[in-house]
């Protein structure tokens, strides 16, 4: 069986677009997209403030979820000018995710739904099996 997380800082997504942020089935934890977009705050024109705050909503959706970076167990990342901002993107990246690295896809897209995002993480994670 399925079940919804929806952390209460990011409910509006769940009202308005509706979609969950996160799903878990069976310990496995599935995030939707992830950018640095939040009400209270808008999109950094600076990349490296815009990772860091994008890796700070990861990190607010895994704690909903029970989970830490270290649960990652994939990561797929798509990017506006993904040759520019890559080795910075993978600078802020390694200040949140420690090895064991989890299995990373990058892909380079022309565009995102929130106006000047750079970039947008899909998360898979498992919670630990006690």
């Amino acid at each position: 069986m399925k079940k919804s997380i929806v952390p209460e800082e990011f409910q509006h997504y769940f009202n308005d677009w509706h979609f969950s942020s996160i799903i878990e089935s069976d310990g496995t934890v599935y995030l939707s997209g992830v950018t640095a977009a939040r009400k209270d705050k808008p999109i950094s024109q600076h990349p490296e403030e815009q990772f860091h705050d994008a890796f700070y909503k990861l990190g607010v959706y895994l704690e909903a979820a029970g989970l830490t970076y270290e649960n990652i167990l994939e990561m797929t990342t798509f990017h506006i000018d993904l040759k520019k901002h890559i080795d910075l993107f993978s600078k802020v990246k390694d200040r949140y995710i420690k090895a064991p690295y989890p299995a990373w896809t990058a892909i380079g897209v022309s565009e995102f739904i929130p106006e000047n995002a750079l970039v947008e993480m899909r998360i898979v994670a498992k919670m630990e099996v006690v």
